[in-house]
C-alpha cells in the first residue's frame, strides 16, 4: 500500500444528513414510509402540461411549483426553475438532518447534479421570449449550473460549489466526486446529491427512442414494456472521520467504496455482455476492499427497458455467478429521476440499511427466461 493509499484509508466517509424529495413524498419520512408499505407513486400527471402526460404514467412530485415556492418562503417574483426547486427542498432537509451549523455550512463543499436544469420554464415560454420581457428571466435559470447557485446561495454555501451532468450516472458521480474530496483531505464535509424535474422535452425525447411504457413499468419482468419517467431531488451530507475517531452524531452509514465505469457500446444502448456495469460494481467493491460475498443487495438502474435489464442482469451473472446477492430497481416506485436517480436511489440504499428491509422490485411477476441473450432494442 502506497502512503497515499494508507492516508486515504485513514479517513472513514460517514452519511450524516439525508434529504429528498419524489413522487413517495415530499421529505425524508414520507419517503421512508412509502418504501415500508411498497407505496408507488407512479400515476397521471397533474402539473406538466404535454400531449403525451395522460398517456404516459409518471412519478410527479405533488407540490405544484407556487406551493414550492411559499413552502421555501421565496420571493413570489423570482426566476426559479422547478429543477432548483426540488433540489432546495431537499438540500435544506439534508443539512438541517445533519444538524449542520452556520458555520459548518460555511466550510462545506457542494456538488449538485441535474441534466434537465432550467428547460422546464424555458420551454414552457420559448415562444414568448422574444415580445415578453418578463418571461426573459427564465433564460438566466436555463443552464445547469443554475439550480447549484441558487442552492449553494440559499443555504449559505461560500466555497466550493459544482455541477456534474453525465446523463444519469449524474448524482451517483457527485457523490463520489464528495467522497473523493473527503478522503484526500481537500474538505471534511460535502452536500452531495442531484435534482431534476418533469419537462416537455424528456418527456418527448424518451419518446422518440420508443422506450417509454404506457403501463406501470415493470423492471426485470419478462413481460416489461419501457421506463416511467420521474422527477424529484436528494442530497446526502458527507462529513470525514479518522479512522480510530467515533462520530459524536448519528449516522446513516459510510461511504465505503464507488466505481465509474463506461463500455462505450453505443450512445442509447448498453452492451450484450454488460461490461460498463460489471466493471462499475468490480471496481466498487475492490475501493471498498470489500469481497462479493459480502455484498447483501444491489439497488439496480433497472430502467425496464429490454435492453437495460437484460445487460444489466447478465453484468451481475458475470460477477457474482450463482451467487447474486438480493437486488431491485426502485423505479417501479419512483420512476427514472434521471440526473437524481443516484442520489435517491443511495437513499433508498441508506433506509434500506436503517430498516434492514430490501426495498420491493414492484410490479414484477416473471423473470427474464434468457438473460444472456441481448435484446435488439435500446436502453
Amino acid at each position: 500500500m502506497s502512503k497515499t493509499d494508507r492516508n486515504n484509508s485513514e479517513i472513514r466517509v460517514a452519511i450524516t444528513g439525508i434529504g429528498i424529495i419524489s413522487a413517495l413524498g415530499n421529505n425524508l419520512i414520507e419517503n421512508e414510509n412509502s418504501l415500508l408499505e411498497t407505496k408507488s407513486g407512479i400515476s397521471w400527471s397533474t402539473h406538466l402540461q404535454s400531449v403525451h402526460s395522460q398517456k404516459f404514467p409518471l412519478g410527479e412530485v405533488g407540490f405544484s411549483n407556487n406551493e414550492l415556492i411559499e413552502l421555501l418562503q421565496l420571493h413570489s417574483n423570482n426566476n426559479y426553475s422547478r429543477t432548483a426547486l426540488l433540489g432546495l427542498k431537499a438540500a435544506k432537509e439534508a443539512a438541517v438532518n445533519a444538524n449542520l451549523t452556520r458555520e459548518e455550512i460555511l466550510e462545506t463543499a457542494f456538488i449538485s447534479a441535474t441534466t434537465v436544469g432550467g428547460m422546464d420554464m424555458t420551454e414552457r415560454f420559448f415562444n414568448r421570449f422574444e415580445s415578453d420581457g418578463e418571461s426573459q428571466k427564465y433564460l438566466y435559470s436555463h443552464h445547469a449550473a443554475d439550480s447549484t447557485q441558487k442552492i449553494a446561495k440559499e443555504l449559505g454555501i461560500k466555497g466550493f460549489s459544482t455541477t456534474i451532468s453525465t446523463a444519469c450516472s449524474s448524482s451517483a458521480n457527485a457523490i463520489m466526486l464528495g467522497a473523493k474530496l473527503i478522503k484526500y483531505g481537500k474538505f471534511t464535509r460535502a452536500i452531495v446529491g442531484g435534482t431534476d424535474a418533469l419537462s416537455k422535452f424528456t418527456l418527448n425525447g424518451f419518446n422518440s427512442l420508443k422506450i417509454l411504457s404506457d403501463e406501470l413499468c415493470r423492471p426485470f419482468d419478462a413481460d416489461r414494456k419501457g421506463l416511467n419517467l420521474g422527477e424529484g431531488a436528494a442530497y446526502l451530507v458527507l462529513e470525514g472521520i479518522a479512522e480510530n475517531q467515533k462520530l459524536n452524531k448519528p449516522f446513516y452509514g459510510y461511504v465505503r467504496g464507488y466505481g465509474n465505469a463506461n463500455d462505450a457500446h453505443h450512445q442509447t444502448a448498453s452492451s450484450e455482455n454488460g461490461e460498463g456495469a460489471f466493471l462499475a460494481m468490480e471496481a466498487a467493491i475492490k475501493s471498498a476492499q470489500l469481497d462479493k460475498k459480502d455484498i447483501d443487495y444491489i439497488n439496480a438502474h433497472g430502467t425496464a427497458t429490454q435492453n437495460n435489464d437484460l445487460s444489466e442482469s447478465t453484468a451481475f451473472l458475470r460477477l457474482f455467478g450463482d451467487k447474486t446477492p438480493a437486488f431491485s430497481s426502485t423505479k417501479s416506485l419512483t420512476g427514472h429521476t434521471l440526473a437524481a436517480a443516484g442520489s435517491i436511489e443511495a437513499t433508498f440504499c441508506a433506509l434500506a440499511l436503517k430498516t434492514q428491509l430490501i426495498p420491493a422490485n414492484h410490479n414484477f411477476s416473471n423473470a427474464i427466461s434468457k438473460p444472456l441473450t441481448l435484446l435488439s432494442s435500446q436502453s
